[in-house]
């Protein structure tokens, strides 16, 4: 029997309906037919400037190329290494660096700025101009151009497809690797849990470089077309609904609420919006009823939510619309759930010991199934603790109900969630504590309306020296992503810490909110 690979997914919707919409990218319509030659292209090339098992990075916006390179570099045999745009230049070459990445498709203003902010490692051998630009070994055009013959070699599903850097809170950000199998099983997945009609067209405007990018695949799969916008924006949205047909859409909380912002300042779209929208399914956070009621009331539309991560391919929750109904009719309390397990993993809450626990006791959330990844880029340590006892560690803490549903303790590994992104608390700090004048620091979110949550930090100052926020800042931005940066600085005398000198971030939280 074949195996079956993530580019089949491409292969089989062009052998069923060659003609119909695929990919809707700046305003152009792709037929499957045309997305599959030009995979067939770009991974012709890709194998024509690299070796079998190569790391191939695109460092790029939202746009064609992202989901071509999705399905061209695993069918070329390489993995494909998305780089978030919003990082810093040293972030990029850090993650270029320790990937050993050889080829670089990218941006041309993205190329520009990581020449101006850094050196671009001497293990990426060939850079490729997406844009067409002179800053590159060779043009995109130029490396999809060549020999008929598919010059590829034959993988297998437990083979890495993408290679996707998540924040660490230990260290480094960790790579994961993400296989063939563990992709298509979060297809599946994706598939079952959020499920598509004939006529859907799905919009998602979370940058590809996430795993949510996924979500293209899955819809993919069902033969329906995915429309990518580069970066969100409410009136492009409507105009998405309007002119594409748009019926289904994946957006962060804060992308709704500007949205339902913009409707009010201009309702000219309201009524087409409610007529053609009947799904949004959003990620990052859950919602409280309130907000619920609110997007239910003015858009009219089904919500549907989950809960995942990069290490697990996607979502392995539901929480879906009959959820939000309920929720928004006589159960507040619901949306602080992350739903019911889906029927293709397993999900359990373990204590300290590895043993399982009963509903209602709090634990670690752990995973089983064939969307568990392949395991951390050369780190077997980090590995085999993430494998312990024969499930996927988490990091989060949880508790299942005695109906099956499963609530959201904490973050055991401090992760801020900021406007969809991650932000790792101990990265902040590490760049916090080298600046001049700081003593001592703790970063932790802060509930925001609008973000989901902000970063913040509490700042014990060198009394012989003591910095300006302003100055943190700074020295922050000029190390840090923006969205790393803290958006408030307080300076405190000393940090709240327990009996053994842990630092007790939930009061720092609630300090920090006032």
């Amino acid at each position: 029997m074949t195996a079956v690979l993530l580019h089949h997914v491409i292969d089989a919707a062009a052998a069923r309906r060659p003609e119909d919409p695929a990919l809707i990218t700046d305003g152009v319509t792709h037929t499957f037919g045309e997305v599959a030659a030009d995979v067939v292209a770009l991974a012709g090339g890709v194998a024509a400037v690299s070796e079998p098992g190569d790391t191939v990075a695109i460092l790029a916006p939202n746009g064609y190329a992202y989901p071509l390179a999705y399905y061209a570099v695993p069918r070329a045999g390489r993995v494909l290494l998305p780089l978030n745009q919003r990082l810093h230049p040293r972030e990029w070459v850090s993650q270029l660096e320790r990937s050993r990445t050889r080829v670089l498709l990218a941006d041309d203003a993205l190329l520009s700025t990581l020449r101006a902010g850094a050196q671009l490692p001497a293990c990426v051998r060939t850079v490729v101009a997406l844009s067409g630009g002179d800053g590159g070994d060779l043009t995109f055009a130029e490396l999809c151009t060549g020999p008929a013959a598919d010059r590829v070699v034959t993988g297998a599903p437990d083979d890495p497809a993408w290679l996707m850097y998540t924040s660490g809170t230990t260290g480094p950000p960790k790579g994961v690797l993400l296989t063939h199998r563990s992709l298509l099983a979060g297809v599946r997945h994706s598939a079952i849990l959020r499920p598509m009609v004939d006529d859907d067209v799905f919009l998602t405007a979370f940058p590809m470089c996430h795993v949510a990018g996924y979500q293209v695949v899955t819809a993919h799969s069902k033969g329906r077309p995915a429309m990518v916008l580069a970066r969100f924006d409410a009136a492009e949205f409507v105009g998405a609904v309007r002119d594409f047909g748009v019926t289904t859409c994946s957006l962060a909380p804060t992308m709704i609420d500007l949205l339902l912002e913009h409707l009010q300042r201009d309702p000219s779209g309201l009524e087409l919006v409610r007529e053609r929208l009947r799904c949004i399914g959003y990620g990052s956070a859950p919602m409280p009823a309130p907000l619920i009621r609110r997007i239910t009331e003015i858009l009219g539309c089904d919500l549907n939510q989950g809960y995942g991560m990069t290490e697990l391919s996607g979502n392995v929750t539901a929480f879906g619309p009959a959820d939000h109904r309920a929720a928004i009719a006589d159960q507040p309390q619901l949306p602080t759930s992350a739903g019911h397990p889906g029927p293709l993993a397993r999900l359990a809450i373990m204590d300290s010991t590895g043993a399982l626990v009963p509903p209602r006791v709090q634990g670690e959330i752990v995973v089983r199934g064939e969307q568990v990844c392949g395991g951390y880029y050369d780190d077997p340590a980090a590995t085999a603790a993430a494998m312990a006892h024969g499930w996927f560690h988490t990091g989060d803490l949880g508790v299942l109900g005695e109906d099956g549903r499963l609530q959201i303790v904490d973050r055991i590994k401090d992760i801020i969630v900021t406007g969809g992104e991650n932000v790792a608390s101990r990265e902040v700090e590490d760049v916090l504590r080298e600046l001049p004048g700081v003593r001592d620091v703790a970063v932790v979110g802060v509930a925001d309306e609008r973000w989901g949550e902000r970063v913040c930090a509490a700042v014990v100052a060198d009394s012989d020296d003591p910095p300006t926020s302003e100055l943190l800042v700074a020295g922050c931005r000029e190390r840090l992503a923006g969205f790393k940066t803290p958006r408030r600085i307080a300076f405190v005398d000393e940090l709240p810490r327990t009996a053994s000198g842990k630092v007790r971030k939930d009061e720092l939280r609630r300090l920090l909110s006032s």
